[in-house]
């Protein structure tokens, strides 16, 4: 069975392609144009009802859904080592930090994100300022748990795909000034050599 990605640049189906090139398994990638509307056909509205990527199609297994995913071919591929077993102790952390990565971090760097894409006279500064405080809550959260080099000590883990994909879109936006532990380990995930191929 072949896997195939459905895939638009600068979207979260980055994470999932850096996810992939570091399982080191085959896979293709079709690039969908959204503003050719290709994620709206009835052909894709068939493998994704939202009408979004990422998409995964695994055999006769389709799933949506970046965080869905990435907990799939962690576990489709234990072997890679990139998912704690479900016996290991750290499989509680592993799945709470997977979550986290999309329901507490990146809401907040959204809120910065959309208002930092409007025009000037369009901003709103109280938006922006919530935004940021939000983040620097999650970011508070994650320097006090981070003690090693990765979110499970030593070794890296899908949950760093996810959590350092989503810090490294913070970083962009100017989000990780003070918090140098965090800066750290940005350029330690963005520095892998599966990143760069995923995002370029």
């Amino acid at each position: 069975m072949s896997i195939t990605l459905y895939f638009a640049p600068g979207t979260r189906a980055t994470r999932v392609a850096f996810l992939l090139e570091e399982l080191g398994v085959p896979w293709d990638k079709v690039t969908l144009d959204l503003s050719k509307r290709e994620h709206k056909t009835p052909g894709y509205l068939a493998l994704n009802p939202n009408g979004v990527v990422p998409t995964l199609k695994d055999g006769d297994t389709v799933l949506f859904e970046s965080v869905a995913i990435a907990l799939y071919l962690a576990d489709r591929y234990a072997e890679k080592g990139l998912a704690p077993a479900p016996d290991s102790p750290l499989r509680g952390k592993y799945l709470s930090w997977m979550v986290w990565s999309i329901a507490s971090l990146e809401p907040a760097i959204a809120e910065v994100y959309v208002q930092q894409s409007k025009p000037a006279d369009q901003q709103s500064a109280a938006a922006i300022a919530a935004g940021r405080e939000r983040f620097k809550e999650s970011a508070q959260v994650l320097s006090a748990e981070l003690s090693g080099p990765y979110l499970l000590g030593d070794e890296l883990s899908a949950a760093d795909v996810q959590v350092g994909s989503v810090l490294a879109f913070a970083g962009m936006l100017g989000l990780l000034e003070g918090f140098d532990s965090l800066s750290s380990y940005v350029g330690r995930i963005t520095e892998r050599p599966a990143y760069r191929k995923a995002m370029a």
